[in-house]
């Protein structure tokens, strides 16, 4: 996401900054009541808090060197903002990648008194990591969005297709939207996006009108917008969700399914894909006026802003996922309940103010994050709908 930040004096920039860091770094309240307290170890109040990170610092492909790094950067500029409010060291351990290095790690950790884990970064080595210590009463908070493996130890904090479903077809619902045909690839992510809307419009009581989806190669998917168009004209969907992303086959789509005849001035479209990431492909037809959910971009050029001050880049998403799940940690911890890092402590109602707007942890692992309806509008993102600010007026 790119979004123009107002100039400002240095001063005032440092002010403005310092002001983002307190603020990213709270409970959204004061916790009161929550989930009964489950898994997780109780604070006694005399030792400072040892957190683990584990990340795939030394994998064999370097894109996920990459993605490890942002990480680790992120993760310890949450540390330095805990600075002088919480008591708090972290260790680094590298998963390399592998499930059972990070099983391995996970236990060296445990060993070396960590009392929490943030990371690691995929489904697999997170759910290994979480398995090699269940029975320590250590929390693992995984950078990963796949809710399969979320339970138990394990939570997950990456965007998840449900929690961004669950936006979409509340915003849909709003405006009106009753009908709606979901186009999905069968691929893993393609079938688990279709699953997502159709439990998110099932729970908005609006009527799924069909589904239809294709082989993941080109020719098929060039096929299948024939077949969606015809779909469409049978069942008269009022919306159309499409679960590709710009890598998946999103601008193609975007270009044919339009020309097959699901007129975007007749049909709403939307997808779970965050489309203001390829601002070259806004002009396409389906993704001008399109709707889709974003992370609070108030919440996220505030954080985007102190990464590139503090490492002189622009960070990948991924960072503000690992900030979150260290600041967490702290934000709970600063509460003074002896739970914070106990289930109870850790799915708050009332949730965490993060790196790009408020999550909170549920008692099943997964997590709720508060996005932002958005649309594209000629080359520019305008949002339809803010993200909330507490989860005080909202539910899924």
């Amino acid at each position: 996401m790119n979004f123009l930040i107002p100039s400002m004096s240095h001063l005032r920039g440092a002010a403005v900054l310092a002001l983002c860091a307190s603020m990213l770094l709270s409970a959204c309240v004061a916790p009161s009541g929550g989930p009964m307290s489950g898994g997780g170890l109780r604070l006694d109040g005399s030792k400072t808090v040892q957190v683990a990170v584990l990340l795939p610092l030394t994998a064999t492909n370097e894109r996920v060197q990459e993605l490890a790094l942002f990480a680790e950067q992120a993760a310890r500029m949450a540390m330095a903002d805990l600075k002088g409010r919480v008591e708090m060291q972290m260790q680094v351990y590298d998963t390399a990648g592998l499930e059972p290095q990070a099983a391995e790690m996970a236990q060296l950790a445990v060993q070396e008194g960590a009392q929490v884990i943030v990371g690691p970064l995929f489904a697999g080595a997170a759910n290994a990591a979480g398995l090699a210590v269940a029975g320590s009463g250590v929390s693992v908070l995984s950078l990963s969005n796949n809710v399969e493996i979320a339970g138990g130890n394990v939570y997950v904090l990456g965007h998840t297709f449900q929690n961004t479903a669950e936006h979409l077809a509340a915003y849909a619902y709003e405006q009106g939207k009753t009908r709606a045909l979901l186009v999905h690839a069968n691929t893993v992510p393609g079938q688990a996006g279709r699953d997502a809307l159709e439990r998110a419009l099932e729970e908005q009581g609006s009527f799924v009108a069909g589904v239809e989806g294709y082989e993941f190669t080109q020719q098929d998917l060039v096929d299948a917008m024939s077949r969606v168009a015809e779909r469409n004209e049978v069942i008269d969907a009022d919306i159309v969700f499409l679960t590709a992303d710009y890598d998946g086959g999103l601008p193609l789509i975007a270009q044919l399914l339009p020309e097959a005849g699901v007129d975007p001035q007749l049909v709403q479209y939307a997808g779970l894909a965050q489309w203001d990431a390829l601002p070259s492909a806004f002009h396409l037809p389906a993704i001008q006026g399109g709707w889709f959910a974003m992370p609070s971009p108030v919440r996220s050029e505030q954080f985007n802003a102190r990464f590139q001050t503090v490492y002189g880049r622009a960070p990948h998403p991924l960072a503000a996922i690992a900030y979150d799940g260290v600041a967490a940690v702290g934000a709970s911890v600063a509460t003074g309940n002896r739970d914070a890092l106990n289930r109870r402590g850790l799915t708050l109602s009332s949730g965490f103010q993060g790196a790009a707007g408020i999550f909170r942890l549920r008692d099943d692992g997964t997590v709720e994050r508060g996005l932002a309806v958005a649309t594209i509008e000629g080359n520019k993102v305008v949002v339809l709908s803010p993200a909330p600010g507490s989860f005080s007026n909202i539910g899924f």
